[in-house]
């Protein structure tokens, strides 16, 4: 299987935000937030993976700025890094400004994927090239995430998270 890079995984959704979408403050729900993600998130999966995946977990999500009615939004996601039948997905989410068209980061999450075959059993994905800095950044990350994951649910022990431990060293 041949490696490949987060870029060709990229997968961007842009969208206006309907009153239908939106809480009593007229911003765009959170839950639909999500699901514009889990879909971005899914196709870059599945663009690296070249396979059916499935949502394992989300793993993080930062509402940090409110999206108004009428906003276009901007899902960005692609794979950060590639385990055995994982792939952990970065999104960033962007407003647009209607005047300037000036684009401002607003959310970011961050969802892990599972390569499946057609009865749902999990199988290998191609190994991740990080190219850019960012990608770099978050590629190396995501190892100590999956990692601090992993202690929390018992499946690895402290001691064997070397990732975690160079962060304390």
């Amino acid at each position: 299987m041949a490696p490949k890079t987060a870029e060709a995984s990229k997968t961007t959704l842009t969208d206006l935000v309907l009153p239908s979408e939106t809480n009593p403050l007229n911003n765009l729900f959170g839950g639909e937030l999500l699901a514009r993600m889990d879909r971005a998130a899914s196709i870059a999966a599945r663009r690296h993976s070249r396979r059916i995946v499935v949502t394992a977990s989300v793993n993080h999500v930062a509402f940090n700025r409110a999206i108004p009615l009428g906003s276009v939004v901007t899902v960005e996601a692609k794979v950060s890094r590639a385990f055995k039948s994982s792939m952990e997905v970065y999104i960033d989410v962007w407003t647009e400004d209607r005047e300037s068209g000036l684009k401002t980061k607003a959310n970011e999450a961050i969802y892990t994927f599972v390569a499946v075959e057609e009865t749902g059993r999990p199988v290998p994905v191609p190994e991740l090239i990080p190219e850019t800095d960012l990608e770099k950044e978050r590629y190396k990350a995501a190892l100590r995430r999956k990692q601090l994951s992993l202690v929390l649910a018992g499946k690895l022990k402290p001691h064997d998270a070397t990732e975690l431990k160079a962060l304390f060293q």
